[in-house]
């Protein structure tokens, strides 16, 4: 029992020791190379890698292909613009071609008009000369 009494600097420069030789053990471990665990270390980080270039594979499809959609989407929504921009000329034109129509007609009734009202005094006139 006599190998338990010891004083402080013992106990201090026993802990010290111990501390390195875990630390050494610590180092020897860490420095030593597993050609197991290197391995599996690779195939890991290569299947890692794999498995990251197949969803920016994927990412990328589902992207393009929403572009593809954007892009006909727009071409159907300009397809459309364009239907309505020709109806919209089409209904201008025919209202248009009526406008002029029934300015024609106008201008004809008119022109019917004066020519019997011209009749009709001329009519008189000549009743008034023969008359």
């Amino acid at each position: 029992m006599s190998g338990y009494k010891t004083g402080f600097e013992d106990r201090k420069t026993a802990s010290a020791e111990a501390k390195k030789l875990q630390l050494e053990r610590l180092r020897a471990k860490l420095n030593q190379v597993d050609p197991e665990r290197v391995k599996a270390r690779l195939a890991v980080e290569a299947s890692r890698a794999e498995r990251e270039a197949k969803k920016r594979a994927e990412r990328e499809a589902a992207l393009e292909a929403e572009r593809a959609v954007k892009a006909a989407r727009e071409a159907q929504e300009a397809a459309r613009r364009e239907a309505e921009r020709l109806a919209e000329e089409a209904t201008r034109e025919a209202e248009q071609a009526e406008d002029r129509a029934r300015k024609q007609a106008l201008e004809e009734l008119r022109a019917q008009q004066k020519a019997a009202r011209d009749a009709r005094y001329a009519a008189r006139k000549n009743r008034k000369r023969r008359g």
